[in-house]
């Protein structure tokens, strides 16, 4: 999912069950009273897109749909898959897998949900034609590039249009085997490949969804813990309303009425409701307040490590970032930040400065990948780089450096930190342009127009290396809006997929990122111990091993 799952860049979450491991004397529950029908309200903005499993592909849409939806795996407290609706997941070669469907399940609508259910919305996900964000997740199945191609042609104008051209409507490698049973055959061996299925792109749709997915997506239908409010549930650019599901017999049982999410462009208003009590749940604490939450919510905050980064992308598509002159740039750009000096002032200690573009949290993690020292702080070696590209092709000075960052993530402070530190270390002009909603940041990346660097972050979907570089970097990848592409840092993914255990896997996926390093099309700023604070009117809440909050496990008074 997309802080990134972008801050999103907020993505997309996978499914917790994480106890707190750090808390200000936090609130467990116990001994307190607690109302399982009071409805509680919770921090987001407008979602990106209507709501389609396949088509959330940023922070604040996709906490609404894994909240509508359940799939085949879920994740344990140590963000390990466990089977949700699967019966059984086999293999014996990891490239040839037999999935067995739980009977009797079905969506609030009383529609059932069989192994066709899957395969029906998994083909839907990944036809081109159906312009499903998330839909590069299903790359691994024989007969994905057939359903998945695209064509490209250049007109009179020279502008490059990019049209969907799949040659098949569904992937050979899917197959119905009977009502309850599926047979997935991928284009190469990947022992984790099942790992994935917990991710909000592999749940099931009902019909209506295929037949008429615009429509659907404003109304979605699902399985989840919860469902929308009968009248009223989403009010554009204001809020979205979740009342409990009272037919879901899974392990994301509501421990409370509903959610109601209310939307801000800013974290600031919504901080000063929490401490009214007019708002009950924030997971975006403004920086100003990182140094006094803890006093502010005392009992009622908490904080630990996340699954979740924060990097400053650099469109390649920027002139003054092309060829060997800007390549020397993003290095000046990358030695001109102190992390560590935002991380204490302006974060508080709630982030930590980044070695690499993955977690720490995450198995295989490495501070030590070559190349990493260009995230080392050395304001001499910036201005000197910086000199040498100017020699080779002088920076286009008509215009000042610009930052595109959205102001409902929380990033003022440090956006404005790291502009400083431009100004301060290069002797260059920075403007910061402000953008009221995440949502309008992304279609500027998607479109390609953004005017300059913009932040990014990467919130975990399923616990893996691979899960913060492929749908990220890789060529064509689901979120690489920027459109980089390095066959190397590809070719590297793929031997990391075919691994035989994950212990080569991560080898591999740590050698992509030393090609990551030299190409820097991203500069890696901090991870995240994410804070969340929230109102007297609960007695406990808790994120997962992401830092996406466990809505559901959240117990009001």
């Amino acid at each position: 999912m997309r802080f990134t799952r972008i801050a999103t860049a907020l993505g997309m979450a996978a499914i917790a069950l994480v106890a707190l491991t750090q808390c200000d004397g936090g609130n467990t529950g116990g001994g307190t009273s607690s109302d399982p029908s009071r409805i509680i309200t919770a921090y987001s903005n407008e979602p990106q897109s209507p709501l389609l499993p396949a088509d959330a592909n940023e922070t604040f849409g996709g906490r609404v749909v894994e909240l509508l939806f359940e799939g085949l795996r879920a994740y344990d407290s140590d963000g390990k898959p466990v089977n949700a609706l699967a019966e059984s997941i086999e293999t014996a070669d990891a490239q040839n897998w037999n999935i067995k469907v739980k009977k009797g399940e079905k969506f609030t609508n009383g529609e059932e949900i069989t192994a066709k259910t899957f395969v029906d919305s998994w083909n839907f996900a990944a036809l081109s034609t159906n312009l499903q964000i998330n839909g590069s997740f299903f790359e691994s199945i024989e007969g994905y590039n057939a359903v998945s191609a695209v064509q490209t042609s250049i007109g009179a104008d020279g502008k490059t249009t990019t049209v969907p051209a799949p040659t098949a409507q569904v992937m050979s490698g899917l197959v119905l085997k009977d009502d309850s049973t599926i047979s997935v055959k991928l284009a190469q061996p990947e022992a984790d490949w099942s790992t994935r299925l917990g991710y909000s792109a592999f749940y099931p749709l009902p019909s209506a969804a295929l037949k008429d997915p615009k429509t659907y997506g404003e109304n979605p239908v699902g399985n989840g813990p919860y469902k929308f409010a009968k009248t009223g549930a989403w009010v554009h650019d204001q809020s979205i309303s979740l009342v409990r599901n009272d037919a879901y017999d899974g392990p994301r049982k509501a421990k409370n009425g509903g959610v109601t999410f209310k939307f801000y462009t800013d974290p600031g208003p919504a901080y000063v409701d929490l401490q009214a009590d007019n708002l009950d749940l924030t997971d975006v604490v403004p920086s100003n307040a990182l140094k006094t939450y803890k006093t502010d919510f005392q009992n009622r905050n908490a904080a630990k490590p996340a699954a979740l980064n924060g990097i400053l992308n650099i469109p390649p598509y920027n002139p003054n970032f092309q060829g060997e002159a800007g390549k020397l740039r993003r290095q000046a750009l990358s030695h001109a930040i102190n992390r560590e000096e935002i991380c204490q002032v302006v974060f508080s200690g709630t982030r930590i400065p980044a070695t690499e573009f993955t977690a720490p949290v995450l198995d295989g993690y490495s501070d030590k990948i070559p190349g990493n020292d260009v995230l080392r702080f050395d304001p001499a070696m910036a201005r000197d780089l910086w000199a040498q590209a100017e020699k080779i092709k002088p920076y286009d000075s008509s215009k000042p450096l610009q930052i595109a960052s959205n102001t409902d993530g929380g990033n003022k402070e440090w956006v404005e930190a790291v502009a400083n530190g431009f100004r301060n270390n290069l002797g260059i002009q920075v403007e910061i342009q402000s953008l009221a909603r995440f949502a309008e940041l992304l279609d500027l990346r998607k479109s390609q127009t953004l005017p300059g660097l913009t932040p990014s972050s990467w919130q975990g979907d399923y616990p893996s290396l691979y899960n913060f570089l492929g749908p990220v970097w890789k060529t064509g990848a689901a979120s690489n809006y920027e459109r980089f592409s390095y066959p190397e840092f590809d070719s590297l993914l793929e031997e990391g997929l075919q691994a035989k255990d994950t212990t080569g896997a991560d080898l591999k996926f740590n050698q992509a990122q030393e090609v990551l390093f030299k190409e820097l099309p991203g500069l890696p700023l901090w991870y995240v111990n994410h804070p969340i604070v929230w109102s007297n009117h609960v007695n406990s809440a808790e994120t997962g091993w992401n830092g996406a909050i466990l809505y559901y496990n959240v117990s009001p008074k």
